[in-house]
């Protein structure tokens, strides 16, 4: 599947002018709030026409302004969940999905019905009105409904936005099982790093309706230019790894990184399965000489490659651990007081509690 966007439109005081690629998988829309998201999203998807532009989807031109082509909602077969699930609230599960799957045609099969309730976790709410179900509960009908109308691209405008922690637990593994189950790429809009880096293989990072960067999502998100969709709080690297082993006594979980190991709270995967991690800047502390007698589990050796000024007296440190960069922030009096420079050996600390999977 590939997929190509350009789009140039002046809303008020506020204008997009964005273009991307993708091939496949999920492709996450990054950014801020007004950073653009939304607008970009609603242009691929017909509810928001252009002033000039293209979106196609293998090979087949959806919308082309200089070609006067612009292709309707009803006729792209694009699924949309939005923010709210937007369930018909006179109507049962069962019949809010069998909407979805009319819009299918002779596409639509009972077979696929079968596959996405089993998938998506929802064959025991059937009966239910939306009104009798968790928000969470809702969203998962919601995206069945897209997924039975045969879409050939789902697209997903921060559907994890209005519920709390405990319902956005829930629904992820539901969402990475969509990823990778359906078959269908999908283009996901966020400001959340740890839904992005949880879910996308590819990232478009948006910042007042350009797009800042673009790539795979570690390299993306580990660059010094992600700061600004994540805000300085959640900046920090995303590593890809490969579980090693499992501490059962202490309930531990070593996950090999390039040429490094590093402890994390247990994960239930067996060894050798894929993940990542995301280490936040603020949670990795620098020492010029390895440290003794302390509780944090990961002391990677590395040196310094970048040092960048920051705000409120910070600065931005991007140590080499062996081809893996960690990055710490510090407070300029620390950079002083430990004598930092580009090209110093250093040791970085993180503790595993706070390493986020």
């Amino acid at each position: 599947m590939s997929l190509l966007v350009e789009a140039r439109h002046r809303l008020g005081n506020f204008s997009v002018d964005a273009a991307f690629t993708s091939d496949g998988g999920v492709t996450a829309l990054f950014g801020r709030s007004g950073s653009g998201k939304t607008s970009l999203i609603n242009i691929i998807a017909g509810l928001m026409k252009p002033e000039s532009g293209r979106v196609v989807l293998d090979g087949d031109i959806i919308a082309d302004s200089e070609r006067r082509i612009f292709t309707p909602v009803h006729r792209r077969r694009f699924g949309y969940v939005f923010q709210e699930a937007r369930l018909f609230p006179h109507l049962s599960v069962a019949s809010n999905l069998a909407y979805g799957r009319w819009f299918a045609g002779k596409q639509g099969k009972a077979a696929d019905t079968t596959r996405i309730v089993e998938m998506l976790g929802i064959s025991h709410l059937l009966e239910r009105n939306p009104s009798a179900l968790s928000g969470g509960e809702r969203q998962r009908v919601a995206i069945g409904r897209a997924l039975l109308a045969a879409p050939r691209l789902l697209l997903m405008d921060e559907p994890l936005a209005a519920l709390d922690e405990a319902r956005k637990a829930e629904i992820l593994p539901y969402l990475e099982r969509l990823r990778d189950d359906a078959g269908i790429p999908i283009v996901y809009v966020s400001h959340s790093v740890s839904e992005v880096a949880r879910l996308a293989q590819r990232v478009v990072v948006l910042e007042d309706g350009r797009v800042k960067a673009s790539g795979a999502a570690a390299d993306v998100l580990s660059a010094p230019a992600a700061t600004v969709a994540t805000g300085r709080r959640e900046a920090g690297v995303l590593l890809e790894g490969v579980v090693e082993t499992h501490d059962t006594t202490h309930d531990l979980t070593t996950v090999r990184v390039g040429e490094r190991l590093i402890r994390v709270p247990k994960i239930d995967l067996a060894p050798g399965h894929a993940l990542r991690l995301h280490i936040a800047a603020r949670d990795v502390m620098l020492a010029t000489a390895r440290p003794e007698g302390i509780s944090a589990l990961n002391v990677l050796e590395g040196t310094i490659v970048e040092m960048t000024p920051g705000e409120n007296g910070s600065v931005d440190i991007r140590v080499d651990c062996g081809g893996t960069t960690i990055a710490s922030r510090i407070t300029s009096f620390s950079r002083d007081a430990l004598q930092l420079h580009q090209g110093k050996p250093i040791h970085a600390i993180i503790k595993s509690v706070a390493i986020d999977h």
